[in-house]
């Protein structure tokens, strides 16, 4: 359950990532200043793991002008999670063999930045790769890894037995409780995170405790990355964070009855993801000299329930704005507003552009219609599934924006 409004978190963060952008004079080679942005997925419509789609590789040369500066604004929006925006801005560099700065990239947990009611929180959080780092990077001062619990509570993770300990057990050390859970994305040893992050929940954050079923309200937890499927070089999707979401949620619920509550469910297709992506191409074009306002946002990705329904639920929202502000009034989560707290102009739509080289193919077989792989806390929208265009790859998704805006991509 989500209960923080999106004018204030996106406020906040539009303050923190404007800071010190320069404000250049429009360059030659955007006539058409204010008028469009792109929105990448990462997974499945650039690279396939870590190996860059052929197509998205030719095309992009054609995004930069001689000098490397982007065109129009770009800023890559992806669901991951395990690593820091400038390892991600620096693997795309390489991959796609055109600049990617940090300030373009868009992880899951980059809304985090917002939540500063828990950045001084003992924090327990959970994923692979560098996840202290990217817990401190985020502002979270007070951190407590899977790791760093397990070896504190030796006798917890007894699943594999070759870790179990040998002989004598060793001392608890305990650490000071628990306040929150934070969940990046997809742990290593799954069987170990989703037994002591429900030792905690059901110990009121402190697991040297029994169990106490009652306990409810747990502590708070926050969530990144809900999607079910991605796709890698496999033939088929590979199980996302969104599976081990359905995974603890099940568990919690067979133990002690009661649905597991979230306090924030950040990454695609949150609205608040795609408020803060737009913030970012603001700063983007802001950076490249526009002085007129993006009016229209083009989301391109593989998967229809994440970057398909995340887009259109987006879009739904610009339209719910628009309608609120000629009626003169305004929508209770309005989300537009300048570092002064002035209002700014959105955009006047987002378009969902579905590829075929990850996730969706037009060869699969459909899934039936009452199948909402999403999730549980989302309504299930069967129109929100439905692409504004089906394309092949990115290198057809770009031709078909710059046709429709009139602008040569050469």
């Amino acid at each position: 359950m989500q209960r923080f409004g999106c004018l204030r978190i996106c406020r906040r963060l539009l303050r923190s990532s404007c800071e010190g952008s320069a404000n250049p004079p429009c360059r030659s080679y955007s006539p058409g200043c204010g008028s469009f942005g792109l929105l990448f997925d990462i997974d499945g419509v650039l690279v396939r793991g870590g190996t860059p789609i052929p197509a998205a590789k030719r095309i992009f040369r054609n995004l930069v002008d001689r000098r490397g500066q982007y065109k129009v604004p770009v800023v890559f929006v992806t669901n991951a999670g395990n690593c820091m925006r400038q390892a991600k801005a620096e693997h795309l560099s390489h991959l796609l063999e055109v600049e990617v700065s940090p300030d373009q990239v868009m992880l899951s947990h980059s809304p985090l930045r917002a939540f500063s009611q828990f950045h001084k929180k003992h924090v327990l959080v959970s994923g692979q790769g560098p996840v202290e780092d990217v817990a401190h990077n985020l502002g979270f001062e007070d951190i407590v890894t899977i790791d760093m619990l397990r070896e504190a509570y030796p006798v917890l993770d007894m699943v594999d037995q070759s870790r179990r300990p040998k002989d004598s057990i060793p001392p608890t050390r305990g650490l000071r409780p628990i306040e929150a859970i934070v969940l990046f994305g997809e742990p290593i040893r799954w069987e170990t995170n989703l037994q002591l992050i429900v030792d905690v929940l059901l110990t009121n954050g402190d697991p040297d405790r029994p169990w106490s079923t009652a306990q409810h309200p747990h502590i708070p937890v926050l969530a990144c990355n809900m999607d079910l499927l991605w796709m890698a070089e496999a033939k088929n999707p590979r199980f996302g964070h969104g599976m081990f979401l359905v995974c603890l949620e099940n568990l919690y619920q067979k133990v002690t009855g009661r649905e597991l509550k979230y306090e924030a469910l950040i990454g695609k297709p949150s609205v608040v993801t795609y408020n803060y992506a737009e913030l970012l191409i603001r700063q983007q074009a802001k950076k490249l000299g526009w002085s007129g306002p993006v009016k229209r946002l083009y989301a391109i990705g593989d998967n229809p329930m994440s970057d398909v329904y995340g887009a259109n639920l987006y879009d739904q929202y610009l339209q719910a704005h628009r309608h609120a502000k000629a009626a003169n009034a305004r929508t209770p989560t309005e989300v537009g507003g300048a570092v002064d707290g002035s209002e700014v102009e959105l955009p006047e739509g987002c378009s969902s552009i579905l590829v075929c080289t990850g996730v969706y193919s037009r060869d699969q077989q459909e899934a039936p219609s009452d199948v909402f792989h999403g999730h549980r806390d989302f309504s299930f929208d069967p129109g929100l599934l439905r692409p504004s265009f089906v394309v092949h790859d990115v290198k057809e998704a770009l031709e078909l924006v710059f046709q429709r805006e009139g602008r040569p991509l050469e």
